[in-house]
């Protein structure tokens, strides 16, 4: 199915000019104009602007702006380019696209030097009006001499400061442009190719000179040396062994600026090393995908290295892509380490702008991060006061540059969607730092009702809910049991009967009576014995509705919070103060919108719980309610069943188990003349949903700028955790019990289990 349409605005003909800002506009020509979606492939998307324009399709090329960003042309020239174009213009109706025909570099002959063409500067013409004077420049301190063995373009060191400069407004390259038939240049760095333009050329900053020379030699595909490399001067040598090239810029006296004082632009090497990534620095390659990594989060460094070497001819390795990603990320985001020393004043700022909020950490002993627990106000009483008292624990990995993890407690709304209470950023999940969780969640609350939990049995949760929960229920989560369960018997069983096992098993979960438990436990034991021990030692009355004392509204899994699971995975590469405001955003955001949905609702009951009760209705019509004088009913259908008014209770447990009337209690509801909607559980209702979400959380302004501490704050230091992210790709947590995507491996000799033809040692007896 195609995805948004998005018009673009392809334009030729015209030219760029240069403003003084650096950036670049498009004067002139012809625009036509196609709207196009992801499912384009180029090769159709070129062909189409090939008709429309007339021009040669084995010479054109196709550049567009990143938004925000008019100094960088980028380049079109596959199916993934044309995605990656659609997906940074997602927020925009249009896109301008520039259709450019590239022709051969003509003969150089006639043009300034080239270093393919290996001539000096004194074989060339340069095509100006203004003769270049070399004698006449700009004085600097004296300098050691530069030993150069070609022809040298040489500024006078010894001219005074106030020297005129006469050089032409705009002068003419160096270098020629080269057609993108040439293999040897990428087209990204053909912008480069007069970022050096020779003796006289003035920068700001050793840094910017830097930069400039580095691109030179990416655009011209030579390696180079430092000789002498400080605050007010650069001596740099081609790194080829006896190439001539040379350049010397040193600061000009009393100013900050830059000037190349002497060039020597003569190359007799091979170019040897132009397709390596020598003098790609990690910085250089942060700078060139600053940009596009804002608008692509998820850029990869192998897309990275594959982008660079199409662009630039640049053959990057994985770790420089990767750790040039890591430098744009910081500099985008903010550093890692601030962050952490940020936390005491984030901290106060959460409780400033939204009072009754918590956020609390801790350190160790050597003031490294340890925990911190964040629970706003809003989520607090929206729990407290429309919820029902059914929490959900579970964690998510982080993986950041100093890893983590997050533990969360999530609730369930009134129309069953997911309500964010509280999470702890923790730096390793353990059983001490769920237990600390659990403390604050405690301390946080001002309701004293019982709350059934909805969470694995392991890492100390099952002792550690039982001692901070007193008079809780905790119900173990169905999909740790299974995972469990299916890890237990690894190897025993093929993959088809293990499917059938936890068939089962969640059936006996689900049944109402301990009758229909029983019999889910007796087929399973017809498979295997072992599996039905394994089940009853598991405590049954910890998880299966028939046993179960506590309410959990028939949620089975403690992972119904996947919704705040998938914003922290969205989030989890961010500085942790950062991550915890795009959190806080997420809950905001969804706060606002279910608000301003719900006040759109006309039923008593929310869109979900209508629904459902809507459909226990439709079954009433084939049931006999025999009635009685007191508040018990007798109801015959498929099965007899008893319902009793007075205690919201069926025989059925449906009632009990939904907190909804089953179609038994609604027959009898409506044989007495009463209303159904009278003996729904009120956290079902629409007041109840609006109450959930009438507070708000407030933004948290101007997070990342540190103020002068106060007193309290001065003696509070905070350092990252020691635990830093390993190498290689990081492990993603899977939901679902993992045992049963898993084919079980069978020999093709002894058709056996567990092994395969190669491994196979069964001795077969030969007729």
């Amino acid at each position: 199915m195609a995805g948004k349409r998005i018009i673009t605005i392809c334009q030729s003909g015209g030219e760029f000019l240069t403003e003084k800002d650096g950036t670049l506009s498009y004067r002139g020509g012809d625009a036509h104009a196609i709207d196009i979606d992801e499912q384009v492939k180029f090769n159709e998307f070129k062909m189409e602007v090939t008709e429309m324009f007339g021009c040669n399709i084995n010479n054109m090329s196709i550049k567009y702006f990143l938004p925000g960003n008019k100094k960088t042309l980028i380049t079109v020239s596959n199916d993934k380019d044309l995605k990656r174009m659609i997906k940074f213009h997602d927020d925009f109706a249009t896109v301008d696209i520039y259709v450019m025909e590239e022709t051969i570099a003509p003969d150089v002959s006639n043009m300034p030097a080239s270093r393919s063409s290996r001539t000096t500067l004194s074989e060339t013409v340069l095509p100006v009006d203004v003769p270049l004077d070399v004698s006449e420049f700009v004085g600097d301190t004296p300098q050691p001499d530069l030993p150069l063995d070609a022809s040298l373009d040489v500024l006078d060191d010894t001219s005074p400061i106030d020297t005129h400069i006469d050089l032409p407004t705009e002068m003419s390259p160096l270098f020629p442009f080269i057609g993108p038939n040439d293999d040897k240049h990428a087209k990204g760095a053909q912008q480069w190719q007069n970022s050096i333009t020779g003796v006289g050329q003035r920068f700001s900053s050793v840094h910017e000179f830097r930069e400039s020379l580095r691109k030179y030699a990416i655009a011209h595909q030579f390696a180079f040396r430092y000789k002498k490399n400080d605050s007010h001067r650069v001596t740099v040598k081609c790194k080829a062994e006896g190439c001539p090239w040379r350049i010397h810029a040193s600061r000009l006296s009393t100013t900050q600026l830059i000037c190349i004082k002497k060039m020597n632009p003569t190359h007799t090497c091979e170019g040897a090393v132009a397709t390596t990534g020598h003098q790609a620095t990690r910085s250089w390659v942060a700078s060139i995908i600053k940009e596009k990594l804002k608008y692509l989060p998820n850029y990869k460094p192998k897309d990275i290295v594959n982008d660079i070497k199409q662009e630039y001819g640049i053959q990057l390795n994985y770790f420089q892509a990767w750790r040039g990603k890591e430098i744009a990320k910081e500099q985008l985001q903010g550093s890692y380490k601030d962050a952490y020393n940020q936390l005491p004043l984030f901290c106060e700022k959460i409780m400033e702008t939204n009072p009754g909020s918590f956020a609390i950490f801790t350190t160790k002993e050597d003031s490294s991060f340890h925990r911190l627990f964040v629970s706003f106000h809003a989520s607090l009483s929206g729990f407290q006061q429309g919820c029902r008292p059914l929490l959900f624990l579970d964690s998510i990995p982080l993986k950041s540059k100093y890893q983590g993890t997050l533990l969360a407690a999530t609730a369930a709304d009134g129309d069953d969607e997911v309500f964010p209470v509280a999470f702890t950023v923790v730096d390793a999940e353990s059983d001490d730092n769920w237990h600390w969780f659990l403390l604050q969640l405690k301390s946080s609350f001002s309701t004293t009702c019982p709350i059934t939990f909805v969470a694995d049995r392991q890492k100390g949760l099952r002792e550690s809910i039982a001692e901070v929960f007193k008079d809780s229920y905790h119900g173990y989560c169905l999909r740790y049991l299974t995972e469990q369960l299916i890890r237990d018997l690894r190897g025993q069983f093929s993959h088809e009967v293990k499917r059938l096992m936890v068939e089962d098993f969640y059936a006996a979960a689900y049944a109402p009576t301990p009758d229909n438990f029983q019999r889910c436990l007796e087929s399973i034991k017809s498979i295997s014995l072992e599996a039905y021990n394994w089940i009853i030692q598991s405590e049954p009355y910890n998880w299966a509705n028939a046993y179960f004392k506590g309410a959990r509204y028939n949620h089975m899994t403690s992972n119904f919070g996947e919704l705040f699971y998938s914003w922290a995975s969205d989030a989890h590469e961010l500085p942790i103060t950062q991550m915890v405001d795009v959190i806080r955003g997420k809950i905001m955001d969804l706060i606002y919108k279910r608000r301003a949905d719900s006040d759109q609702w006309l039923t008593r009951l929310s869109p979900s719980m209508e629904e459902k009760l809507d459909k226990e209705t439709l079954k009433v019509q084939n049931l006999q309610v025999l009635l009685s004088a007191g508040s018990t009913f007798e109801v015959r259908g498929e099965s007899i069943e008893v319902v009793d008014l007075d205690c919201w209770n069926c025989s059925c447990k449906g009632w009990q188990i939904t907190g909804l009337p089953c179609c038994h209690a609604i027959a009898v509801i409506g044989c007495t003349g009463r209303n159904p909607y009278d003996y729904c559980s009120r956290f079902f209702t629409t007041d109840s949903y609006r109450l959930t979400y009438s507070e708000s959380i407030h933004p948290i302004p101007q997070v990342d700028i540190p103020v002068t501490k106060t007193t309290s704050q001065v003696a509070v230091t905070v350092s990252p955790p020691p635990t830093r992210r390993p190498p290689g790709r990081p492990t993603t947590k899977k939901y679902g019990s993992q045992g049963m995507n898993k084919r079980q491996l069978q020999c093709s000799r002894c058709k056996g289990l567990g092994h395969n033809k190669s491994t196979c040692k069964e001795i077969l007896l030969e007729y």
